[in-house]
């Protein structure tokens, strides 16, 4: 446990934005669940643009690694289009 004010604040800090970025990341984990198991391609292309919208903001936060949202995302596009293909 700190003494020091300072490192007393900073530690506070630091469980604080660790509790704000496990619920983002549990935000963008759920909402890419959303997409591959949509009903419809409406509803799919709806989740589609809030999941990559989300992984955009995770990778300008350096949330995650930049390679892993670009991964993400292909993935998902890769998703998509095949749902387009078959519909």
């Amino acid at each position: 446990m700190p003494n020091i004010k300072s490192a007393k604040k900073r530690m506070q800090l630091s469980r604080d934005a660790q509790a704000r970025n496990r619920a983002v990341r549990s935000r963008i984990r759920t909402a890419i669940k959303q997409v591959r198991t949509a009903e419809d391609l409406e509803t799919a292309e709806a989740r589609h643009r809030t999941a990559v919208a989300l992984l955009d903001r995770a990778a300008r936060r350096r949330l995650f690694h930049p390679n892993k949202v670009a991964r993400a995302k292909s993935q998902l596009q890769t998703f998509m289009n095949e749902m387009r293909a078959s519909a």
